[in-house]
């Protein structure tokens, strides 16, 4: 565990009038905005020797700011020996290849088992602070069924780099997805606002009011099942919640066994019999995160991943692949 550490700035000229989360974090680039912000409700940030709570308040030319950083807290979550599928690993950052059926984040009914308790394992004390708790600096999630690529930063600086990255949507993620249907433009754009469904609050919608702007590219790859299904990739624009499951059925071509956003017995009905057991007997929603990119957070070098689809994705379009023909 590491000691408490002081930083003693003053502010000058050019952050006059500005935020202090904001100010801070452009001074302190080793704190992401998130941790100084937990700093300052906690009262950890000081100026002119008094403590200010406020992320909001508004500096001036030449206050002298303290901010004291205690050590990380243990995380809650403990460390657990869950084999990983590593597709690369630096001082700063890992990406992982992560299979169907594996939580990201502990919660209530899932408080172990997690790919946070692998995290911890795997990587012990390099693992990101980020929030005083240390804990993996995993900065995107994918669902529990969703397979494939995902980042995970092992200290602040490189936490608040790939942060920013997110929140600029300057990340490449794209997907694979086999949909019931075939979308009516070999190519296009879905675009909608996403929020809560006002009728079912676990589930997400696309929304009249409300909600926040979510663009999705897609284009059909594979026409499957005698056209009544496709293998479909799906660019992210934006990164909302389920965001491509909703947008794939807000526009007839929901994900295949997505148990949320599609009826099963639905779209194997629409099917040719041939093909309606391996759409019964799919266990998870259809979708694979199959490439992430983004810049290096020391290096500024962009780096590209790609990942295979899993075995029971592969075996779902071999199972549905005859008489299919390939989009040009």
């Amino acid at each position: 565990m590491t000691d408490t550490k002081l930083h003693r700035l003053v502010i000058s000229s050019k952050d006059i009038d500005n935020r202090l989360d904001r100010a801070l974090a452009g001074l302190v680039r080793s704190l992401s905005r998130t941790r100084i912000k937990t700093l300052i409700q906690t009262g950890q940030v000081e100026i002119d020797a008094k403590p200010i709570l406020d992320p909001a308040y508004r500096v001036s030319i030449r206050e002298k700011i303290t901010i004291t950083v205690p050590p990380a807290r243990i995380a809650e979550p403990q460390p657990q020996s869950i084999p990983l599928k590593v597709a690369y690993e630096d001082n700063d950052l890992i990406v992982i290849d992560k299979p169907p059926g594996l939580v990201v984040h502990p919660a209530p009914g899932n408080p172990d088992g997690t790919l946070v308790n692998a995290l911890l394992a795997h990587c012990g004390e390099t693992m990101s602070g980020v929030g005083g708790v240390r804990r993996p600096g995993i900065v995107h999630r994918l669902d529990k069924d969703t397979s494939g690529l995902l980042v995970a930063a092992k200290n602040d600086r490189a936490h608040h780099h790939l942060a920013k990255l997110f929140f600029q949507h300057d990340i490449t993620r794209a997907y694979k997805a086999i949909v019931s249907g075939i979308p009516r433009h070999a190519q296009g754009q879905i675009k909608g606002r996403i929020g809560r469904n006002p009728k079912n609050r676990k589930k997400m919608a696309v929304v009249v009011v409300g909600g926040k702007t979510a663009h999705t590219d897609y284009r059909i790859e594979r026409n499957l099942a005698e056209n009544a299904a496709s293998l479909v990739v799906c660019t992210l624009r934006t990164g909302r919640t389920h965001q491509i499951r909703v947008h794939l059925a807000s526009i007839g071509h929901p994900v295949v066994a997505d148990p949320m956003y599609s009826k099963r017995s639905a779209i194997a009905s629409r099917m040719p019999p041939i093909y309606r057991v391996p759409i019964h007997n799919f266990p998870r929603q259809a979708l694979h995160a199959y490439k992430l990119g983004f810049s290096h957070p020391t290096t500024g070098k962009q780096m590209i991943f790609e990942s295979v689809l899993p075995g029971d994705m592969k075996q779902l379009l071999e199972d549905l692949s005859r008489k299919n023909q390939i989009i040009k």
